[in-house]
């Protein structure tokens, strides 16, 4: 992998635009995508508010206790959960298409 590849992974944050600019002209094939959104991100519209849900109001008194009880939540959450995630992933991912990768927010993805 170039210098110049390496500079642009570790620039997330920068606009698409950036990216799909200086790819084309140094022959690297280019997928777009939209700008981050909490709505397609797994983490953000399922993981974490489970995680808050069963974790909020407890006090820790050790870092060590708060990798306990997050470890304990995680391997809680059932496998048919995950894929229950997966495929509503799938239709954030979806719904982003279909408004051409404008932002939209909420729980309501139905096309």
């Amino acid at each position: 992998m170039g210098t110049t590849q390496r500079k642009h992974l570790k620039n997330f944050n920068k606009p698409m635009e950036t990216v799909v600019c200086q790819g084309p002209s140094k022959n690297i094939p280019v997928a777009p995508q939209p700008p981050y959104s909490p709505d397609l991100s797994p983490c953000d519209f399922f993981l974490f508010p489970k995680l808050k849900n069963h974790l909020k109001g407890h006090h820790f008194g050790t870092l060590e206790n708060i990798k306990t009880a997050v470890t304990d939540q995680l391997q809680a959450i059932p496998i048919s959960e995950f894929h229950q995630c997966y495929e509503e992933w799938k239709k954030r991912l979806q719904r982003c298409v279909a408004s051409e990768g404008s932002y939209f927010e909420g729980d309501n993805v139905e096309l």
